[in-house]
């Protein structure tokens, strides 16, 4: 589709030729007072889109959805644009670059710092639900949980550190990801045994063949696998 040899280029190009197909975040007041501060000047973008071409001779914005919203305020006829490829990897950092989509990290692997920063951005947006967690406490218990084995981020609700469930929750999400491994049947470390429900011990206790587990309690659970 894109002409190889363009990507990478700045070019001015029409605005007719070019489509978004998201709207800007940026309230009203910010795009149409911008626009009449572009207009009072030369009526350029020096703050280029990021386009990818979708057909000849026409593209879409994958990058700066703002800029674009002010230029058609501004009724400009053409606008400076980088053309990038057409992979999602370079529409997802293009909107991370504009700062339109929140970079997530893989918290089945993050280490204590890369827990510690997410933790303090979060509590750090307006109305945020996780504001008044103790970030220290809250990332010490995230990073010594055995989150390697999280199929969701329900788990962290067990950890007493501030972060129970419903919107908190959530708000974990706009930060992280997991890419869970397999639990092993033969896992012992009591600490992600006792991360396990019930019925989840039973399981494992049926894999491995134990007898008289079938009416035990977590505790009793625990203890048997863990030997």
């Amino acid at each position: 589709m894109s002409n190889l040899s363009d990507v990478g280029n700045l070019m001015y190009l029409d605005l007719e030729v070019i489509e978004s197909s998201e709207m800007a975040s940026t309230s009203e007041y910010l795009i149409n007072a911008t626009a009449r501060e572009l207009s009072n000047t030369d009526g350029r973008n020096w703050i280029p889109l990021i386009v990818k071409e979708i057909a000849e001779d026409r593209y879409q914005v994958i990058g700066n959805n703002f800029i674009y919203a002010v230029a058609e305020a501004a009724g400009l006829e053409k606008v400076w644009c980088i053309i990038a490829d057409e992979s999602e990897t370079t529409a997802r950092l293009s909107r991370m670059l504009a700062r339109e989509e929140i970079p997530r990290i893989n918290l089945s692997t993050a280490s204590t710092e890369e827990i510690k920063s997410a933790l303090k951005y979060l509590t750090e947006q307006p109305d945020s639900p996780l504001k008044k967690i103790n970030i220290l406490k809250a990332t010490n218990r995230i990073d010594e949980a055995p989150r390697q084995y999280w199929q969701d981020l329900k788990p962290v609700t067990k950890l007493q550190c501030g972060i129970t469930a419903g919107k908190k929750v959530k708000a974990l999400e706009q930060v992280f990801y997991l890419t869970p491994q397999s639990m092993p049947d033969d896992i012992r470390e009591r600490n992600v045994l006792n991360s396990l429900t019930t019925t989840e011990l039973k399981k494992i206790a049926k894999k491995r063949k134990l007898s008289g587990y079938s009416k035990y309690n977590k505790i009793k659970l625990v203890n048997l696998l863990s030997q």
